[in-house]
């Protein structure tokens, strides 16, 4: 009998809060980005539309929802895409302020 997981992240609930609340974004709206479940957490990417990052129009990742259970909190990545890694953005306790952050994205740091 397999053991079960104690993880919870991801989880198909928040997965769709996720799906839904990016829907709600202020930048490139009318693109229709992917949520796909990753260890931790949730993996967003999108078409890019701005070809500002791929010429081609190709998916680019735009966030990472990483949650920590030992710190019990939400961290927000985001791409570099020159160089090829992660960045740290910023931390929450819930995932909906996250997910404001994310959508919000004045700076255009993660909506490229």
């Amino acid at each position: 009998m397999a053991a079960a997981s104690t993880a919870r992240h991801p989880n198909e609930m928040d997965a769709m809060r996720v799906i839904r609340a990016i829907e709600q974004r202020e930048r490139y709206r009318y693109v229709h980005p992917t949520v796909s479940p990753v260890e931790s957490g949730y993996l967003v990417r999108s078409p890019c539309c701005s070809r500002n990052i791929d010429p081609g129009g190709g998916e680019i990742d735009v966030a990472w929802l990483d949650w920590n259970e030992r710190q019990r909190q939400w961290t927000l990545l985001r791409k570099d895409h020159k160089a090829d890694c992660w960045i740290e953005d910023s931390r929450y306790a819930r995932l909906g302020e996250l997910l404001m952050r994310l959508n919000g994205d004045p700076q255009k740091v993660f909506w490229q």
